[in-house]
């Protein structure tokens, strides 16, 4: 029994003009069985947003740890924490973890508050970060969304195209994914706001 697919779940960020956008969607199942329609996986660390799916037990624990990781920063360094700091903490937080890995596959997403510029990662359960230039996936319905995001993603979208690109992205994925879907969370993050959204989707 694969650990990453017993509770189901979809991610996805992708990176605009001066802008950028995270989803999830709202399922949690133990395998076929659907037992919540609200369980959103994005988790707010300041301006940078991450999305955890895999296995339920560990994305509480990971996004716990990790809330209490980036207080500490917080208090040491007198400021928010960068995306791309961001990431180096997961990657070596899940590191530690590599002999009995914690089973989520997270995702980042954020705009950096010096440059203003977009970014976007994605890991594996040990760390490995994978840095990407367009749109970043993790999950189950994660084969049906690289198909979505290639066709839908183009490059330098204005915010709500953005968010129109990733909506239609995650729904069209995960309603070929039975381990996911039931609506969605979007957050389009720009320089001056965070706009969240809900977004229903198909209830079976």
């Amino acid at each position: 029994m694969d650990p990453f697919s017993v509770n189901g779940g979809a991610c996805v960020a992708m990176v605009g003009k001066d802008c950028v956008a995270i989803a999830c969607d709202l399922r949690l199942g133990m395998r076929a069985l659907t037992i919540s329609n609200n369980y959103p996986k994005i988790f707010s660390y300041g301006n940078t947003y991450l999305g955890l799916t895999g296995l339920a037990t560990d994305v509480e624990t990971v996004s716990t740890d990790l809330r209490t990781k980036v207080n500490m920063y917080r208090l040491r360094e007198e400021r928010d924490i960068e995306p791309e700091t961001m990431t180096n903490l997961v990657s070596s937080y899940l590191y530690q973890r590599r002999f009995g890995p914690f089973y989520v596959l997270p995702v980042i997403a954020g705009l950096n508050q010096r440059t203003g510029k977009p970014f976007i990662a994605a890991f594996d359960c040990i760390g490995c970060i994978n840095h990407c230039k367009d749109f970043a996936v993790g999950g189950t319905a994660t084969d049906q969304l690289f198909g979505t995001c290639e066709a839908l993603w183009e490059p330098d979208l204005e915010p709500e195209d953005l968010f129109e690109t990733i909506s239609q992205a995650l729904l069209n994925a995960v309603d070929r994914d039975a381990m996911a879907g039931w609506g969605a969370h979007v957050y389009v993050i720009t320089k001056d706001k965070v706009i969240k959204r809900l977004l229903k989707g198909r209830q079976d």
